[in-house]
């Protein structure tokens, strides 16, 4: 690869802008257990953002298991859907409900 002569340069036709910085950055060596650690720190951040939030008040079910939960039949939770009783989010063809909104209604009663 040919790289344009910078500013200043030798008269080299070819000189590469890594080279041109080679003398003047300290060179870091990574060996294999720097990289283990890295990895393991990685993984654990990682983990902790994808862990799901266990909090009742955050928690999102679906529609099946808000049927199992309630007890309740697809034509029943579909109408509490159309009345407004149950609150309820779609994504895609998916339906979620909070917990907590489940919650709430079964304290105001069916």
């Amino acid at each position: 690869m040919i790289f344009p002569r910078p500013q200043g340069c030798s008269n080299s036709p070819n000189v590469s802008p890594f080279n041109l910085f080679y003398d003047m950055t300290a060179i870091e060596l990574l060996t294999k257990e720097d990289l283990k650690t890295f990895k393991a720190e990685l993984l654990v951040e990682i983990k902790s953002m994808l862990a799901p939030d266990e909090s009742p008040k955050n928690k999102w079910i679906r529609s099946n298991q808000v049927r199992k939960l309630l007890n309740i039949s697809p034509g029943t939770l579909q109408n509490l859907r159309i009345n407004g009783t149950l609150r309820f989010t779609r994504i895609g063809s998916i339906i979620y409900y909070k917990l907590e909104d489940i919650d709430t209604m079964l304290e105001g009663g069916l």
